[in-house]
């Protein structure tokens, strides 16, 4: 079976970048009040796509209280090829951050999603497109939670936008 012929399955671990891709949809149109990505700069999966951008538009759209943080250890992609997300940054502002790791986290090479504390997908190393993800995983996102705190301590910078004009 070749991976355009498999289907997403939760809790296994799968391989492709188009089948990373999509269950990095699926996680994000499960969220209902949090998101919490780590990535090494958002070059895989498809961040850069106008259907990421309206998933993360519709999330951050949904209640006044979603909140969306984002860590990276390079901002260089997100701030030169996803321009609609940059531009989700200046609307949402209030509501989405994007930090940028300092060098004892820079060794990272894994990157995960997580929403609400129950959903996420887990790519397992950056140079492979092997992830798994799961749904309603409280005991995964949990560990994943903490990790993600641990590294949004380990951030010096913030990407921040401002619209120029007089």
């Amino acid at each position: 079976m070749t991976n355009t012929d498999m289907t997403l399955i939760p809790d296994q671990i799968m391989t492709g970048e188009h089948l990373y891709a999509e269950a990095i949809n699926i996680i994000l149109a499960s969220a209902e009040r949090e998101l919490l990505i780590f990535d090494q700069d958002l070059s895989h999966g498809d961040f850069a796509s106008k259907q990421k951008f309206e998933l993360i538009q519709q999330f951050l759209n949904k209640s006044p209280s979603n909140q969306l943080t984002i860590v990276l250890q390079d901002t260089g992609y997100f701030k030169n090829k996803c321009p609609r997300l940059l531009d989700l940054l200046v609307i949402y502002g209030h509501k989405m951050t994007v930090y940028e790791t300092n060098q004892t986290a820079k060794h990272a090479k894994d990157c995960f999603i997580l929403a609400d504390d129950k959903n996420y997908v887990k790519r397992i190393h950056i140079d492979q497109a092997r992830f798994r993800y799961g749904l309603n995983d409280l005991a995964s996102t949990n560990q994943l939670n903490t990790r993600f705190k641990e590294l949004l301590e380990a951030t010096q910078d913030v990407v921040t936008i401002s619209r120029l004009g007089l």
